[in-house]
């Protein structure tokens, strides 16, 4: 009996990993990072719900890190398949996973670092450099809609998916109890109206189909390329003018080299003033360079190919030193910097210099997963903690929606309808509850079966049978509580840190601050 597996992106946007299990061998559709607030990190570090030397093989829809991230894991755990993907996905993970290996091992070192002062045992980082090198040996590159065969018997092809350079829906075909089972998986899949790369494609025809459902609540407003521009050049226009810097937290792979075009194209048209532009991050700095690789194979560039992320006013930052100077620049500035979601990297160190300063703006342009930092500032909070120390946010906080690389509601539901109507099932993985709820509700209007429509849980297990109903076989006890996805007790922790500190600013005098204090001591001794 043939078996899909979720083993993470289950009713969460990160963490994608599908274990597949047919007579031909076991394997693995993604296998990505968690990411988000510290206790969906957390899982990154429990053990795979599966025995990593058992995998024959993996196929990679696309780079980004919580697609890709757990491989070196997976190898360091006893994992020697190969791992296909495309020949763009190959070249970006070239540098991401050693970067991703790089935080590893310095989270590590400064968490032992403080162990050690504490007196607690050391700890080892969740897979070091070394492992994505090895990783790094075991990637196959082959191009779209051609048909290959990891293992005899198991067939599979690639097709332009839309979201990223290289993404990929993956085609998979094999035999089980002398039946073809085909199946049909999403990956990310890109929006219409998107720089560099063409709209998702996929056949028809298939036993199921595993699609995610990111925007699957909500429809971005309707835009194009020209009409994205416009709405970037009046948020450069409102912030420059306040007489700070614009700081844009980024996703490093696509989403900085789409802003970088889009600014190249509005300076030449001097449509906005003649600002400096910093890219800092030496991960997006790399990647750029994977895109001009590229370049000659996009879309939509409309700026001249030899120019594409060349501008006189980009500074493309790599060193440390050259990051701390940006700190000494207070107006005119224009900074592009990772985390997305302002969880960790140069970003953070940008938003300590500018959050406070009522002149600066803080310019969001992507997803903020419940409980980062960047969903915290987004939702309003007057002050923040960052590396420890609070701020208060004076900054002008705003957001600009057009540049998700994800499909819209209405994206999804044409993709899906697009595809037929799966015989044994459609399930909506990588995406948050709320979305996968409503996508279903809107696709059973659309006339298709509401028990073919299914909602995976954490690693729960589905029967595969060729033409016949997916069934659940297996739901084990979540790994994690599906209430601390969206806050955990770490966001509840730095909540209490920062009314308590207000609380005792606010309070008149030095007794009255010491009783509650102490009320507060008596509550934790009981």
């Amino acid at each position: 009996m043939a078996t899909l597996t979720f083993c993470g992106a289950a009713g969460t946007v990160t963490g994608s990993c599908s274990l597949i299990n047919c007579d031909r061998g076991r394997f693995l559709v993604d296998c990505g990072l968690f990411q988000g607030n510290r206790t969906t990190q957390d899982l990154n570090y429990q053990p795979f719900p599966f025995d990593p030397s058992g995998v024959g093989f993996a196929l990679l829809t696309h780079a980004h890190i919580d697609h890709s991230g757990l491989l070196p894991k997976l190898t360091r755990a006893g994992f020697d398949g190969q791992i296909h993907c495309t020949e763009a996905t190959k070249d970006l993970l070239e540098f991401m996973l050693r970067d991703s290996a790089f935080i590893q091992e310095s989270n590590t070192d400064r968490m032992n670092s403080k162990r050690e002062r504490r007196g607690q045992p050391l700890v080892e980082p969740l897979y070091t450099v070394t492992d994505a090198e090895a990783t790094l040996r075991q990637l196959v590159a082959t191009d779209y809609e051609t048909w290959f065969e990891p293992v005899d018997g198991i067939a599979c092809r690639f097709w332009n998916a839309g979201h990223l350079l290289g993404s990929a829906s993956v085609e998979v075909k094999f035999e089980q109890a002398g039946k073809t089972i085909s199946m049909l998986f999403s990956g990310d899949l890109g929006p219409d109206e998107k720089a560099f790369h063409p709209e998702p494609e996929a056949p028809t025809d298939y036993d199921y189909i595993v699609c995610e459902s990111t925007y699957g609540n909500r429809d971005r407003d309707d835009y194009t390329l020209e009409k994205r521009r416009e709405a970037i050049r009046d948020e450069l226009l409102k912030g420059l003018s306040r007489g700070g810097n614009v700081v844009i937290p980024s996703f490093a792979v696509e989403r900085s080299q789409e802003l970088l075009h889009d600014i190249a194209v509005l300076l030449n048209a001097g449509e906005i003033p003649d600002a400096t532009v910093y890219l800092d991050s030496p991960l997006a700095r790399k990647a750029t360079e994977v895109f001009i690789k590229y370049s000659a194979e996009m879309e939509d560039i409309a700026v001249d190919e030899s120019e594409l992320f060349r501008h006189p006013n980009f500074r493309l930052v790599e060193s440390v030193e050259e990051s701390k100077a940006i700190n000494q620049v207070k107006r005119g500035a224009i900074i592009i910097s990772a985390s997305g979601m302002c969880t960790a990297g140069r970003i953070k160190h940008h938003l300590k210099n500018n959050i406070f300063r009522s002149e600066s703006t803080v310019l969001f342009v992507g997803y903020q997963s419940p409980g980062t930092l960047g969903s915290i500032i987004l939702g309003g909070t007057p002050r923040v903690r960052i590396h420890g120390k609070e701020y208060e946010v004076r900054a002008e906080i705003r957001k600009l929606g057009n540049y998700s690389a994800h499909a819209d509601q209405g994206e999804l539901i044409d993709w899906v309808l697009e595809r037929g109507r799966a015989r044994g099932g459609l399930f909506l993985n990588h995406g948050e509850d709320p979305a996968r709820k409503v996508l279903r509700d809107l696709l059973i209007e659309r006339g298709l079966d509401p028990e073919k429509i299914l909602l995976p849980a954490f690693d729960e297990s589905f029967t595969l049978v060729a033409g016949s109903p997916a069934k659940s076989i297996s739901r084990p006890e979540p790994r994690i509580d599906p209430a601390e996805l969206q806050r955990d007790w770490h966001n509840e922790y730095a909540e209490f840190i920062l009314k308590l500190s207000e609380k005792l600013q606010a309070t008149e005098t030095s007794q009255q601050r010491r009783q509650l204090i102490e009320r507060l001591s008596s509550s934790l001794r009981d």
